[in-house]
């Protein structure tokens, strides 16, 4: 039994938390309020990641530490660095794998599928945040100081997550129309969040992975539209009415709603075709995508939940 230390309990740190724990591991798992999953065999730890000297003794003895945090959206530019830093700074004083869950926000507008040699060209904030934190991460590793991965995924299936998507199949499920800035047509990537555990803790656990940055495995691309037909259709929901809002319109939305000004920045994500390239990561870790249809129906249950049980505005991270 090896400690794994876990920064953030949203969708893929409560995932990476259960997983570990199922394989019989020590799992501490440190939020700002200590949430997270409730099992008798993971250490929910009340904890701010930010703070290095806290972070170094929580995670000193654990063979890798996980950052699965998420701050909120428009937040990216002032709270991903110090927190970034703390948890590079403690990876260079224990020991531990530095093991983060990436994006592909980086790689910015791209007209071919991405791979993880696609040069990291991002001119908005949020990509050239993640950038910064993979460059320092990289030179931590190259020059001996600390052993990290990273792991970057699309879109996310079997969860809520930030991107356009928990905007559109709740509406799918409950018969609505949707009306929003996608090209419902154009071929994209969707990641399942139990695929984005396992390259994790592979990526961790292994050395070949170490610092290199991995694609989690996905699926063929699909369109927005035959996604959400194949939601439909799982759900026993009517025909999605999908409908392109121009984007000019959210623009404008993006005055007031902060949410909606951050979406301008990836807004290309959903215009134009949007495929991953994933072999490396099949062909080095052994690992294959969950087939789309077990991921969507997972993806099913989720949404009726938080339907059910609304987050909490601000939820845990």
């Amino acid at each position: 039994m090896s400690l794994h230390v876990i920064v953030g309990a949203g969708p893929v740190g409560t995932a990476t938390a259960r997983h570990l724990a199922e394989r019989g591991e020590q799992v501490r798992l440190v939020t700002r309020r200590g949430t997270g999953p409730v099992d008798p065999a993971i250490e929910r730890i009340a904890a701010d990641a930010a703070d290095t000297d806290r972070l170094t003794a929580l995670t000193h003895g654990a063979v890798a530490l996980y950052n699965c945090a998420n701050p909120a959206y428009h937040r990216w530019a002032t709270d991903w660095p110090p927190l970034a830093g703390a948890l590079l700074t403690t990876a260079e004083r224990t020991g531990a794998v530095l093991a983060t869950v990436g994006c592909l926000y980086g790689y910015g507008p791209v007209d071919a599928p991405m791979t993880e040699d696609t040069p990291l060209a991002a001119t908005g904030t949020k990509g050239q945040v993640r950038n910064r934190m993979w460059t320092e991460a990289l030179a931590a590793h190259r020059a001996g100081r600390a052993r990290i991965t990273e792991v970057r995924g699309s879109d996310y299936l079997g969860a809520e997550g930030n991107s356009l998507l928990p905007l559109v199949l709740p509406k799918v499920l409950a018969g609505q129309r949707v009306f929003l800035p996608v090209n419902w047509d154009a071929p994209h990537s969707w990641t399942y969040v139990g695929d984005v555990v396992r390259t994790l803790v592979a990526a961790a656990t292994d050395e070949r992975a170490w610092g290199r940055a991995w694609h989690v495995p996905s699926n063929p691309a699909v369109s927005a539209r035959e996604l959400a037909g194949r939601v439909a259709q799982l759900a026993d929901a009517p025909t999605p009415r999908l409908v392109r809002m121009p984007y000019p319109l959210l623009w404008l939305g993006g005055l007031n709603d902060p949410f909606a000004r951050e979406l301008r920045e990836t807004a290309h994500q959903f215009a134009r075709p949007f495929v991953l390239d994933s072999t490396r990561a099949t062909e080095t870790l052994g690992i294959t995508p969950t087939p789309l249809d077990e991921a969507l129906a997972d993806t099913v249950r989720v949404l009726a939940a938080t339907i059910r049980t609304p987050t909490p505005a601000g939820g845990a991270h």
